[in-house]
């Protein structure tokens, strides 16, 4: 299993980590924290719209009515990431600015704005890596139809995904269904925090997660189906957090197992293997939605790779006592359901997000996923830190982002040296942009942006990372 590296001329191994040959680098970003122009170009709102709206849902009442102006600025953004010398970059396209209504007419406005930033992208030598859905579903099918748990969601999202495929196919070539399916269903349906914000009952969140699986099964069904001569790849991105046991004791090593198969098996066993696992089965009961034999057959084997974004690590043990409390600590599974306590290292070190800082994990998280999923490829299309550092005189250093990012690649590249497929890397984000019910509180980006004057400052972790991709190394 062990990689083949080619190094470049002059560049040594003493003195460098180096990459595989057509490692992907890129950045990230989401149509809804960085677009704005809500009202224009024939869009429709999103939920998120609606949940800005509402008092109480998002920090200061900030939305995204503006957010980093990049329905106007695009341009500029992407000559910016050219400039840097970015290979890849992921963003989604906003699906009520394609599909106003989440179903019905298309808003050739909306196509005409996604065609020519693809375009422009491809001018400047980037690739696109395109995500159908994340989390900006078109209020309408809220409002009027239960949005992710009415069982036609797979239906309307198949018919969203065959205009993307039409439209922009013959350019695009690296598809994702949906970003992160455990937030839309835990944070929207279980917990409430985000959009829908709905907290009623558990059960919702295990029907949007399944009624999401159907739909990315649908649409890669009508990819490959349809598509086949525009020969492109089509996956799915799911989060996860490494857990670490507390101790040795087989309890605890059997409760992070347990709490990575709810965080992850959850979305990634019905792909790989068939089915929900079997924990979940057994823990969750008839509250957990049982698949067809129709269902089972589009969703296996449905991702031509694997999407992972990844953050943080948190250390997990069996409780000495039922876990009854639902909060969103430890941002993994339903923790009743699951039933798992979650703690932290008091050494570690957290990001303004309050999340550990465990570069360790990820390498570990790779392995896993390697071992159980049999060796799939794998892509990291999420990965970084907010900390909030301000201009002085023009420049932007955050050593903190660039020793994260530089840790994790540093991890991740020792899991690729033990045999673990990682083929690509997205660093998020881009830019600092809308962090969903954090408002514009929290800084991921590589890129500040001054949100009163949308100026740009590249960072210095940014001119660090710009480095790495253009040499495929990391200077030790």
């Amino acid at each position: 299993k062990l990689p083949l590296y080619h190094l470049n001329s002059g560049v040594s191994a003493m003195s460098k980590l180096v990459f595989p040959d057509q490692f992907v680098w890129g950045t990230a970003t989401a149509s809804y924290q960085i677009e704005g122009g809500v009202r224009e170009g024939g869009r429709g709102p999103s939920i998120w719209d609606a949940v800005c709206y509402t008092p109480g849902r998002v920090l200061n009442m900030d939305n995204g009515d503006v957010a980093c102006d990049h329905f106007h600025r695009f341009k500029d953004d992407i000559s910016l990431m050219k400039e840097l010398g970015l290979k890849a970059y992921r963003f989604s396209l906003a699906w009520p600015r394609i599909i106003p209504a989440g179903f019905g007419d298309v808003n050739e406005q909306g196509v005409a704005f996604y065609s020519e930033l693809i375009d422009c992208l491809l001018d400047a030598g980037i690739t696109p890596w395109v995500t159908l859905y994340h989390w900006d579903l078109p209020l309408v099918l809220q409002t009027e139809f239960d949005g992710l748990i009415n069982p036609d969601f797979p239906d309307w999202f198949a018919a969203y995904a065959d205009v993307c495929f039409d439209r922009f196919g013959d350019r695009v070539k690296n598809w994702i269904t949906l970003n992160e399916p455990w937030c839309s269903s835990v944070l929207g349906y279980g917990i409430g925090v985000h959009a829908p914000c709905r907290k009623m009952d558990t059960a919702e969140a295990y029907m949007a997660a399944h009624q999401l699986l159907r739909g990315h099964g649908k649409a890669v069904q009508l990819y490959r189906s349809k598509y086949q001569s525009q020969a492109g790849s089509i996956g799915i991105t799911n989060n996860c957090d490494w857990r670490e046991p507390l101790t040795d004791a087989i309890t605890d090593q059997a409760a992070a197992q347990r709490s990575l198969e709810f965080f992850l098996g959850w979305f990634c066993d019905p792909i790989y293997k068939g089915d929900y696992p079997q924990v979940m089965r057994d823990m969750v009961g008839d509250r957990l939605p049982k698949f067809t034999d129709a269902d089972k057959a589009m969703i296996k084997g449905s991702s031509d790779f694997f999407g992972l974004n990844h953050y943080t690590t948190m250390l997990a043990s069996e409780p000495t006592e039922q876990v009854v409390e639902r909060n969103i600590a430890g941002n993994g599974g339903i923790s009743e359901d699951q039933n798992v306590t979650l703690t932290e290292d008091p050494s570690w070190q957290k990001t303004d997000m309050d999340w550990n800082v465990v570069p360790w994990g990820s390498a570990k998280l790779l392995k896993w996923i390697d071992e159980r999923y049999d060796h799939p490829p794998i892509y990291v299309t999420e990965n970084g830190c907010a900390y909030d550092v301000p201009v002085i005189d023009g420049v932007c250093d955050d050593p903190q982002r660039l020793d994260f990012f530089k840790s994790y690649l540093t991890a991740m590249h020792g899991a690729i040296a033990d045999g673990v497929d990682l083929r690509g890397y997205f660093a998020w984000s881009f830019m600092d942009n809308f962090e969903w019910s954090w408002g514009y509180t929290k800084r991921f980006g590589l890129v500040h942006t001054d949100y009163s004057t949308q100026q740009r400052i590249v960072k210095n972790s940014m001119k660090w990372y710009s480095q790495v991709v253009q040499s495929n190394a990391i200077a030790e």
